[in-house]
């Protein structure tokens, strides 16, 4: 990661949110055991649902949501020009997330349907890195509260931060869940990358790769053991497109 260079004193941290729910966002404000201790350590100066103040002024920024029209370009852009650090946390900001899925609609019949034919601006759900430099990724449909203030913390203390290369399944058999493949369910377990706890496998939910690949993973042995499962490809193919973090595979696949 890259070297912060941050002044003596508490850093000053702002969150913004562009084309997503909120949900990111929430986590961290929701988070009432630890919340105080968190805000101690550093100067929250943009965080709408922490605060009604509004300081242009941030070390850090942290970007929630992906981006679909073009006035958030410009805004992006602005936030990343006063920003040290930009973090992209969520998956609607690492990877388009589930905003993705409008992409493979035709735009004049996306925007009939929902807005019954009114006129809307609107563009592709894209990435936050695609418009502007991201220093840091922190994936999650929502993020994992203590993954990312563990990693905010480290940004403030000069500690060495990074996220999980191993794979759902090792934090599964961890908790000594029942592999749900063998319960006859399609999974992404197998190649997403681990830093959630496993919570949806644990709950009897397939993973749907809301946190993007694990490192080195074996795409072919995973698509060997769907086919030995006797399980459904489109309906793989189809959970591995749902957050978009699994785009470069997609698009491999089709070559």
């Amino acid at each position: 990661m890259k070297h912060l260079g941050f002044n003596i004193g508490k850093v000053k941290i702002g969150s913004f949110d562009f084309t997503c729910c909120e949900g990111c966002q929430l986590q961290l404000a929701n988070r009432e055991s630890t919340l105080p201790d968190f805000l101690a350590l550093i100067d929250v100066r943009n965080f709408r649902e922490i605060s009604s103040e509004r300081f242009d002024d941030y070390d850090i920024a942290l970007v929630e949501g992906s981006v679909t029209r073009s006035d958030e370009i410009e805004r992006l852009k602005k936030i990343r020009a006063q920003a040290k650090v930009l973090v992209a946390f969520g998956s609607c900001a690492c990877f388009g997330g589930v905003n993705s899925l409008k992409n493979g609609i035709p735009q004049e019949e996306a925007v009939r349907e929902v807005y019954d034919g009114k006129t809307i601006e609107t563009m592709p759900s894209t990435r936050i890195a695609d418009i502007v430099s991201v220093d840091y990724c922190i994936p999650g449909c929502p993020v994992s509260k203590e993954e990312v203030e563990r990693i905010l913390v480290g940004m403030v203390t000069r500690s060495l931060v990074s996220l999980p290369k191993y794979p759902v399944c090792v934090e599964c058999k961890q908790r000594l869940n029942i592999c749900l493949f063998d319960l006859g369910q399609l999974c992404l377990g197998p190649v997403t990358r681990a830093g959630c706890d496993a919570v949806c496998p644990t709950g009897r939910t397939a993973c749907l790769g809301c946190r993007g690949p694990a490192e080195d993973i074996n795409f072919p042995s995973f698509e060997q053991l769907v086919r030995d499962k006797k399980l459904s490809s489109s309906e793989m193919r189809e959970m591995l497109g749902f957050y978009n973090g699994f785009a470069d595979y997609l698009e491999h696949e089709k070559s």
